[in-house]
């Protein structure tokens, strides 16, 4: 027996635009901040296992920064999926529970999550438009019901 089922495809960023500015002003002020680093200290004074943890730590302030931009979590017939640097797949028959959950007087930042729970496991969506909220409401409804 299955509860929900989308009436349309829902897809869209997974993160607000507010989110989105914030993290690429912290992830800029990161970079500017390890450029000025490199900069003023002689790294390879200091050993190379330093040198190789400072590129290390650029490329994945990078990565991370891009897929704060470029994700997205679509709702379909299928399940939910969401993009990113660890892509997150949930088919609708394998749904036990679902719940949303915010952090208060900072939805403007942080909007509410989907954790969605699947036997012993579970996930965690994040919506960034307000279609994709709406959507998040009535699934978190049709997984309340069922107990």
């Amino acid at each position: 027996m299955q509860l929900y089922q989308p009436q349309n495809t829902v897809s869209g960023p997974t993160y607000s635009t507010g989110f989105k500015s914030v993290a690429t002003v912290i992830c800029t002020i990161l970079a500017a901040y390890g450029a000025s680093v490199v900069l003023r200290f002689p790294l390879m004074q200091f050993g190379f296992g330093l040198a190789v943890s400072l590129a290390c730590a650029a490329l994945l302030l990078a990565i991370s920064c891009y897929w704060f931009l470029r994700s997205t979590t679509t709702i379909d017939d299928k399940g939910i999926r969401q993009t990113g640097m660890h892509n997150k797949q949930v088919e609708w028959r394998n749904v036990s529970a679902a719940k949303l959950i915010g952090i208060p007087f900072m939805s403007w930042l942080f909007p509410p999550r989907l954790v969605v729970r699947t036997g012993n496991s579970i996930a965690t969506f994040n919506g960034g438009t307000r279609e994709m909220l709406i959507e998040f409401t009535k699934i978190a409804l049709a997984f309340n019901t069922k107990r």
